[in-house]
């Protein structure tokens, strides 16, 4: 079997709701990638992506030195547990179309990490890969 965990990229870090998008800009490019979760106490909030911040805030005007990472996060996201079997992470995925997601620990539900569609491609299958990235991308 395998799990979340096998495949998911560890390390992931939480932005601060309270913090502006200019500076969760800076830790996405510090860590070079495109997605953060929004936390708050350890509670994850919402993610915010590059593309949320250029649609949602740069090319409506708005200053990302003072608009707050959690206006950006909408809605509570799906996170999954790290031990959980993969098939358990594409089906959120699939059902959810969302291309990440966030891995917590049970049972203190603490960020250890991020699967994302890259995780996929480079670890399981390409008929696995392609039904997942097709069902995302169907409008």
């Amino acid at each position: 079997m395998i799990t979340v965990m096998d495949i998911m990229h560890s390390g992931a870090q939480c932005v601060s709701g309270h913090q502006s998008i200019a500076e969760a800009a800076r830790l996405m490019r510090d860590l070079d990638v495109g997605a953060l979760p929004v936390c708050d106490n350890d509670v994850i909030k919402g993610i915010i992506t590059d593309r949320d911040i250029v649609l949602k805030c740069v090319a409506e005007g708005r200053d990302p030195a003072t608009v707050p990472a959690s206006e950006l996060a909408q809605g509570r996201p799906q996170t999954i547990e790290a031990d959980e079997d993969i098939s358990r992470a594409l089906m959120l995925m699939e059902e959810n179309k969302v291309r990440r997601l966030p891995v917590i620990e049970h049972p203190s539900h603490k960020l250890v990490g991020m699967i994302s569609e890259a995780d996929v491609a480079r670890h399981l299958p390409e008929a696995q890969v392609a039904e997942l990235v097709a069902t995302i991308c169907a409008e």
